[in-house]
């Protein structure tokens, strides 16, 4: 039999079994689809050594008036403003006492005690000291008059901290240290750190999805519950918010030197929301929206979260709030539904998801300002992050299902949704985060599987060729490119580029692979043989170096495992594979060899072409 292409249809299918996905790919990792043949992903490298603290769940590139380029991270433990290659800490402060904190520290040990009446933290939280004297000995002044992180709250009055010198070393009290640091002691504590961990029995969404008690007002103070910032700028300055608790906002001509600090206790803030879910900043109008606002009761804010209301303050006045003839500020409570999750800014519109139903906030001027349109009662969101906007409209993954909202909304036909959905950690799902690779034409998510508490797989779908392909990468946080060149993401303290060369950092990519599903000759009633193989791979290197295997995986019956008949290293040069692979259905399999000889053989890119095998029946029935 001469040869024949083998050609198998884009994307990913795993809606069936192996053998019914026939002439389709069945398998992969760190692939994509471009003009309906697989590629190699592109690789990533740390954009700066510098590492912030925390799991960074949100990312926002803005650019000032004068050209400075910024990036602010919110993490569960603090919130940077990233200026070139540092990330300055602008955390807002929540209280600070003045000649109160006092110390003990015991011989041998290096626990502090600090006393501080009425502290307010929580375990993890970070206070500044500053004018404490030392304590006689090991423990000098300059160990207390730093930043520390709260170890442990012992009381109302009291915690702990661990005592180390300024290069972070920890330092041991002797028996010289019997003092209490003097009486002039000050610290400044920042907002209550959030968790690395949605827990399903505090704060809004208690219990299962759409559970009685579900959205009730169980302890949401954002410190006992996921830490997720949302963030936007506001002309230069920036807007930001802790899912759950208080709003603030960063003036850019202050520095990065300078912290946060809460809009309602601004000079001139008039009934500004003091609590919220989100915060987003309208576009054309240049309103600022707060998403699950706390109302206004007689002449003040509550201070409780109402998780339906949409609060929006005066155009180009983020500062105020109180609805008046003269102004254009105002509140919306949402009906369908028991809380808003999340809302993204689309074409002249902020499209708001609430935990069951999709609404449409467009601007429309006096006297009513906005009007709020519901668009869907039967599509909620599944996390806050789990929306995005591309060119082609607003992507969102709900409870069960993927939907795209262009004026209506739209499920998604996904080749692979019993694959992600039936493999999702659901008590994870607020980490879930929707990302945007335009250079691609891709949309995905990063998603927790259900073996795991943290995001370790993707899912996208090519909006231009509507195919499907996922795997295994963990990305807590992704900006696509914009203000910056290259696509940024987050993982393990560190800020990464993405789409640069083919390498993991410096590294070999490892686990790239394509397999397909399974193949026959007629109806796999005879036994098939490949006896050679005409690869057709483009190398993206200049010098069009690199290897990558082909392998062959053959087996008699659907139920049967796949056996590995053979596996043949490819270059640019190899003209033709021999192989001796036999079965009633056949795989081949695609995959990277990148620096396999440890010869320095990194940034290896492919492209698949037509591959033609030499595939005739054989003897045995």
């Amino acid at each position: 039999m001469p040869y024949s292409k083998v050609q198998f249809r884009p994307g990913i299918y795993r809606e069936g079994t192996a053998y019914s996905a026939e002439n389709g790919w069945f398998d992969c990792n760190l692939i994509r689809f471009r003009e309906g043949r697989v590629e190699k992903f592109g690789g990533w490298q740390k954009l700066t050594d510098s590492t912030y603290l925390g799991t960074a769940r949100a990312l926002h590139n803005w650019i000032s008036l004068s050209g400075n380029k910024y990036l602010g991270i919110g993490t569960h433990l603090k919130y940077y403003i990233k200026d070139g290659t540092a990330f300055a800490d602008v955390t807002p402060i929540r209280k600070t006492t003045t000649n109160a904190a006092t110390f003990a520290a015991t011989d041998g040990s290096s626990t502090v005690t600090v006393t501080d009446a009425s502290h307010g933290a929580v375990n993890g939280d970070f206070v500044t000291f500053s004018d404490a004297v030392s304590l006689g000995g090991n423990v000098t002044a300059a160990v207390l008059n730093q930043e520390y992180q709260i170890d442990l709250v012992t009381g109302t009055n009291t915690y702990t901290i661990t005592a180390k010198d300024t290069s972070g070393s920890t330092v041991t009290a002797n028996a010289s240290d019997s003092g209490n640091g003097g009486s002039a002691t000050d610290a400044a504590y920042q907002i209550n750190t959030g968790l690395d961990v949605y827990v399903q029995s505090t704060g809004w969404s208690v219990g299962t999805w759409g559970a009685s008690g579900w959205g009730s007002a169980t302890s949401l103070g954002g410190n006992n519950q996921l830490r997720l910032w949302t963030h936007d700028n506001f002309g230069e300055n920036l807007i930001m918010n802790t899912r759950g608790g208080g709003i603030y906002r960063w003036l850019e001509n202050n520095g990065t030197g300078t912290r946060a600090v809460q809009l309602s206790d601004i000079a001139g803030a008039n009934l500004v929301p003091t609590v919220g879910l989100q915060v987003i900043t309208s576009e054309v109008d240049r309103h600022l929206i707060v998403l699950g606002a706390d109302p206004i009761e007689g002449s003040a804010r509550s201070g409780v979260l109402d998780p339906m209301l949409v609060a929006f303050s005066d155009q180009e006045n983020e500062l105020d709030f109180e609805p008046q003839i003269t102004n254009t500020a105002g509140s919306v409570r949402l009906s369908s539904g028991s809380s808003i999750v999340g809302g993204v800014k689309s074409r002249q519109e902020v499209v708001i998801f609430t935990d069951t139903s999709v609404y449409s906030m467009q601007f429309v001027g006096a006297p009513l300002t906005f009007a709020l349109n519901l668009i869907n009662e039967a599509s909620g969101l599944i996390g806050p992050k789990a929306a995005i906007t591309s060119s082609g409209g607003v992507f969102f993954m709900g409870y069960g299902n993927f939907y795209l909202y262009n004026g209506t909304v739209q499920e998604l036909p996904c080749s692979v949704h019993n694959y992600v959905f039936g493999d999702l950690n659901t008590g994870q799902a607020y980490k879930i985060q929707a990302f945007t690779n335009s250079e691609h034409n891709e949309v995905g998510w990063f998603y927790p599987s259900s073996s795991s508490d943290e995001i370790d797989r993707y899912v996208i779908y090519n909006t231009q060729q509507q195919v499907w392909y996922y795997g295994q990468l963990t990305r807590t946080v992704w900006l696509d490119s914009g203000v910056e060149s290259f696509p940024q993401a987050t993982n393990g303290g560190y800020l990464y580029q993405h789409e640069i060369g083919f390498d993991n950092d410096g590294s070999a990519m490892t686990n790239v692979f394509v397999e397909s599903a399974d193949f026959d000759i007629g109806d796999g009633d005879r036994f098939t043989q490949i006896s050679a193989l005409i690869p057709d791979i483009k190398f993206l290197q200049d010098d069009n170096s690199g290897t990558v295997n082909v392998v062959t995986k053959v087996r008699n019956f659907p139920g049967d495992s796949l056996t590995t008949d053979s596996t043949s290293e490819v270059s640019s040069t190899t003209q033709k594979v021999n192989l001796r692979a036999r079965g009633r259905q056949a795989v081949v399999r695609f995959e990277s060899n990148d620096d396999a000889t440890n010869d320095g053989n990194l940034s290896i890119g492919w492209r698949l072409g037509d591959t033609r095998m030499d595939v005739k029946t054989d003897g045995r029935r």
